[in-house]
């Protein structure tokens, strides 16, 4: 399989600290995919079987979607971030596994099974004939679709404070997320516990 290197000049998935490696595989309907490394290195082989592996979402999205793949360690594990974007969507798996190798079919699985499972509201956004027979799912398992959400509201004011403050209420309640309004720019930002037993923060802009 060949490759042609891809310059692109914005990657709203990239950190400023880290090189990516962008490959676009040459053939029909090759997802364009950048691969990022944190303080990691792979070989040859192991960046084209992630990049073969990503390709079997090929057969659902158009031909401008692309995959960002980041790829790091922690202790004796190898922790592989998949993120697609397409249609205006984006869809996203987190694997560890004892290698780059395994993680990336866990991954792929994952984003499968998110299609699947909203394969209905998704139809319009997708590759047309995605969901026939020429596109069978190679899952272990069969995908439900959940046809309905169900859906319990919650209403609360929200009240200025730091983000600081934001993470201590969201500690005292037990949540996984916290709502509010910045003190400083008045907009609505999120607070949220992340995997690795830190903590995010999400600032929307209108």
């Amino acid at each position: 399989m060949c490759y042609n290197i891809v310059v692109r000049e914005q990657n709203p998935f990239l950190e400023p600290h880290i090189v990516p490696l962008q490959i676009r595989a040459k053939g029909e309907h090759s997802m364009k995919t950048t691969i990022l490394l944190r303080q990691v290195t792979i070989t040859d082989d192991v960046r084209q079987l992630i990049e073969k592996k990503i390709g079997k979402l090929d057969k659902f999205f158009l031909d401008n979607a692309e995959a960002f793949v980041t790829l790091s360690k922690k202790r004796e594990k190898e922790i592989l971030e998949l993120t697609i974007s397409a249609a205006g969507s984006l869809f996203r798996s987190e694997v560890e596994g004892p290698t780059f190798c395994h993680a990336i079919d866990t991954a792929v699985n994952v984003i499968e099974r998110q299609i699947r499972k909203n394969k209905t509201r998704l139809e319009k956004k997708l590759r047309e004939g995605a969901f026939l027979d020429g596109g069978a799912s190679e899952m272990p398992e069969p995908v439900e679709e959940e046809t309905e959400f169900k859906i319990r509201k919650k209403s609360f004011d929200l009240k200025p404070m730091t983000p600081e403050e934001a993470i201590m209420q969201m500690n005292l309640l037990g949540h996984e997320f916290f709502v509010y309004e910045d003190q400083e720019t008045e907009e609505i930002h999120v607070v949220y516990k992340r995997k690795d037993g830190a903590y995010g923060l999400i600032e929307t802009h209108k």
